[in-house]
């Protein structure tokens, strides 16, 4: 049986429209710029952000192929020379796949690891939070995702908080109090420093 069917379907619109008003404020000085990836400039942490948003775009369409079964920590991400054109349109392609009922049904494949599309949307949430933290610390924007899609990212990530690591996918969890802000959390719970800043 599967135990995901009673999980309702989510709004990834508050997430995408977040993190897409980051990127239009992003300065072509900045691109060189680190963040808080340790193997990501703002360039490939762009980059990832295209391809995350193309890959769950598909994964909602079960349009499975190289963008859903490529494993991203694989390659290093290449920020094209259109990313301020295709970024935006990426991202709302993501939200209206997503937005389709039956983008939640069955199983789909994200990052070459097939699993109930229901877990998909709820992982695609947390990238765009995550991500979006990452770009408005490296940028020096301010970022103030809304709270579902928050609650939804903790959730998601916080079965996991006592493991030491997870791998290449996520950092060490780092320990925070229960009384940190709840972005605080969901950042830390990815393998964040909520106090990460360029240089520090």
């Amino acid at each position: 049986m599967d135990n995901t069917s009673h999980i309702p379907s989510l709004d990834l619109r508050p997430a995408a429209r977040a993190v897409a008003q980051l990127t239009a404020a992003v300065d072509d000085a900045w691109l060189a710029d680190p963040t808080p990836c340790p193997k990501y400039a703002v360039r490939e942490l762009l980059g990832h952000i295209v391809g995350l948003a193309t890959a769950f775009r598909d994964a909602a369409r079960k349009d499975l192929g190289p963008s859903t079964n490529t494993d991203p920590s694989s390659v290093l991400p290449v920020l094209h020379d259109d990313w301020r054109t295709v970024l935006p349109q990426r991202l709302d392609e993501l939200v209206e796949s997503w937005a389709s009922p039956e983008a939640w049904d069955g199983h789909t494949q994200a990052g070459g690891v097939t699993l109930p599309a229901a877990i998909a949307g709820r992982v695609a949430v947390n990238e765009l939070v995550v991500h979006g933290w990452d770009l408005a610390r490296a940028t020096g924007q301010a970022y103030s995702p809304d709270d579902a899609s928050l609650q939804v990212a903790y959730e998601l990530m916080k079965p996991t908080g006592d493991e030491e690591s997870r791998g290449g996918l996520f950092g060490p969890v780092v320990e925070v109090p229960e009384s940190a802000p709840l972005l605080d959390r969901v950042v830390a719970v990815n393998g964040r420093r909520p106090d990460w800043r360029p240089g520090a």
